[in-house]
């Protein structure tokens, strides 16, 4: 994780940062062929130069950015989990459980759509 150590070292509470972490770690694990970075001042994946997925924090909730067409693609399981969402973004409050089958299939379907896509965004 020393891609992102700066990132989570800036979280001063432990528990939040320790579950940035987790997520972080987690899609790591899960997509090793995706590459971990800090692009302003926010973790992100990506695969051969074209973005897949991206985090902030907040006070109240760590937000997903897969781009909007994922968000569109996906709302209504966004909606199921819990989540809010605006057009390039679904929020995880730290109190709620992350679901990582919906996050799996997130990344993964970027990282299949934009497979052959030379550019950073869609």
């Amino acid at each position: 994780m020393k891609d992102f150590k700066m990132f989570l070292d800036s979280i001063d509470e432990l528990d939040k940062r320790e579950r940035m972490e987790d997520i972080l770690k987690y899609i790591k694990k899960k997509f090793p062929q995706l590459k971990g970075e800090i692009k302003w001042n926010q973790p992100m994946f990506s695969d051969h130069g074209t973005f897949i997925i991206g985090f902030s924090v907040a006070k109240g909730h760590i937000a997903m950015a897969p781009e909007p067409a994922v968000i569109n693609l996906f709302k209504e399981e966004i909606e199921k989990a819990g989540y809010s969402y605006t057009h390039g973004l679904f929020r995880i409050k730290w109190t709620d459980k992350v679901d990582f089958d919906l996050l799996d299939k997130i990344v993964f379907y970027n990282i299949e759509d934009k497979k052959d896509m030379t550019k950073f965004w869609r």
